[in-house]
């Protein structure tokens, strides 16, 4: 499973994390914006941005945290692609963020094998997911070793 990493986060606000990653036999690029007031994960494997999931923490009294999640465009009627807007935004929300999440899935395979992978991609890779729930981390491929750099923003 190969994965390559990029930032480009010195000249503009938004800083980002591009990977690409075999997900169920299709090479699928990631892409993850980190916006002050959302995150943005767009997963592809045709070139384009696809069905487009926003989800986010309900804010209550109740122990148990509530989740709302919609299809902003896109397919209304693939379930499965709720669920994975679902299961990222979960697994942020235990791990500390409140920010919402914007998901664009362009997919050429909506099986529960390919959304699994795509939740694995984002939330398994430790560096990766460090990179969403910090603020000022730069990450960088050099000769297969992944480096994990503090930068200033």
């Amino acid at each position: 499973m190969s994965m390559n990493m990029e930032s480009s986060t010195s000249q503009f606000p938004v800083s980002q994390l591009n990977f690409s990653r075999e997900i169920n036999g299709n090479e699928t690029e990631i892409i993850i914006s980190r916006y002050e007031d959302h995150f943005l994960v767009i997963a592809t494997q045709i070139g384009t941005m696809g069905t487009i999931v926003y989800a986010r923490k309900e804010e209550g009294v109740s122990i148990n945290p509530t989740f709302n999640v919609s299809v902003i465009f896109g397919k209304r009627d693939e379930p499965m692609l709720v669920a994975c807007a679902r299961q990222l935004i979960e697994q942020m929300s235990l791990s500390g963020s409140s920010r919402p999440l914007v998901l664009s899935l362009g997919l050429k395979d909506h099986s529960v094998e390919t959304l699994k992978g795509i939740v694995s991609a984002v939330t398994d890779n430790s560096i990766c997911f460090k990179y969403l729930l910090s603020k000022n981390v730069l990450i960088s491929e050099n000769h297969n070793s992944l480096l994990y750099n503090k930068y200033i923003s």
